[in-house]
């Protein structure tokens, strides 16, 4: 059977993409490569690509913007962790927070995955976002 190799693409639902966008390139270094809109039916989408073309985070916002608030604790996502190479390039991130303004919890031991290292913080909409060091060998 073939296996997955990767994640291709994250599709996240914010409330203002005009907000979001700006916050995702300036603060985890995407940059937008395609904007969509469609009038009749409200929905926008922007495609941001890390360097390297590693993967993508897409930003959705619906038509219908009176929803709550993103509640980690209602069926869905959670949160989303993205990796890096060495807890070196974790104290770059949170350097790289610190710099934005971001608000976020240091780089603690992970309680999930034995050895790894976390930082956590969240987006303008409240979406939990963590950078991941996996153990060093």
């Amino acid at each position: 059977m073939a296996k997955l190799m990767s994640v291709h693409h994250l599709a996240l639902t914010v409330t203002d993409v005009d907000r979001s966008v700006p916050w995702y390139a300036r603060v985890l270094d995407l940059e937008e490569v395609l904007r969509r809109e469609e009038p009749d039916t409200g929905l926008r989408k922007v495609v941001l690509r890390s360097a390297g073309d590693e993967f993508s985070v897409v930003l959705v916002q619906h038509a219908d913007t009176g929803r709550r608030g993103f509640d980690e604790h209602r069926a869905g996502l959670e949160h989303v962790a993205f990796r890096v190479s060495s807890t070196a390039e974790l104290a770059e991130w949170e350097e790289r927070l610190a710099e934005f303004g971001v608000s976020y919890l240091p780089t603690a031991p992970s309680r999930t995955f034995e050895g790894s290292k976390v930082v956590v913080f969240r987006d303008p909409d409240g979406i939990q976002l963590e950078i991941w060091a996996d153990p060093e060998l």
